[in-house]
């Protein structure tokens, strides 16, 4: 059972012995520093932590591709991976970013482009058909919890609680995370040309 402490500013003095002040103290500092804050038109939104530091090895995955079949990072070392995040592909913004990344992924090479979501790989599959996707692999996280955790991108609250928020993640061939971005709207598009910057 997770222990549960009080604020410190309604406990009288004595009343907790110096460890469990301690704890909660670090346990705040903790929370604290996770937890990233975005907007939704504006209001605040909270994350369930931070995207992985450029430097470090993008943490592994496993989702499913529209096929039903699954696809994990690990399959695809040795080559560029820029992951596309985002809450849905029925929204507009989402589906922009799903034909801008597949124009600007045309011609790149050793370089592979995922388009993450947590809609049914049914959804992923009818646009992609309708919209004539072919540079990009969308990847559901219907099954899985583990990837918006590992990558800081459950969105805690507001309208879109329990889909991802909108982010790019980009990685090299030896796996290292080498650019991130948070979109700090969940309205605003991300920003094409850094990502791909990073991918050259």
């Amino acid at each position: 059972m997770q222990e549960f402490f009080p604020p410190l500013g309604g406990i009288k003095r004595g009343s907790l012995d110096n460890s469990r002040i301690h704890k909660y103290k670090r346990l705040t500092i903790f929370e604290k520093k996770i937890m990233a804050k975005i907007t939704l038109k504006g209001n605040p939104v909270n994350t369930s932590g931070n995207l992985p530091s450029s430097g470090s090895n993008a943490p592994e995955f496993t989702l499913v591709k529209s096929d039903l079949s699954s696809l994990s990072l690990s399959e695809l070392k040795g080559k560029k991976v820029l992951l596309n995040i985002f809450p849905s592909i029925g929204t507009s913004v989402c589906s922009t970013s799903v034909r801008k990344f597949n124009q600007m992924a045309a011609g790149m090479n050793n370089t592979v482009v995922l388009a993450i979501s947590k809609d049914l790989p049914f959804a992923h599959r009818d646009f992609c058909s309708t919209e004539g996707i072919t540079n990009v692999t969308p990847l559901s996280g219907f099954r899985d919890t583990a990837f918006g955790k590992a990558y800081g991108v459950d969105t805690l609250d507001g309208p879109f609680q329990g889909l991802y928020a909108r982010s790019v993640v980009v990685i090299n061939e030896a796996g290292k995370v080498i650019y991130t971005q948070l979109v700090p709207d969940t309205t605003h598009e991300p920003d094409y040309e850094a990502a791909f910057n990073a991918l050259k």
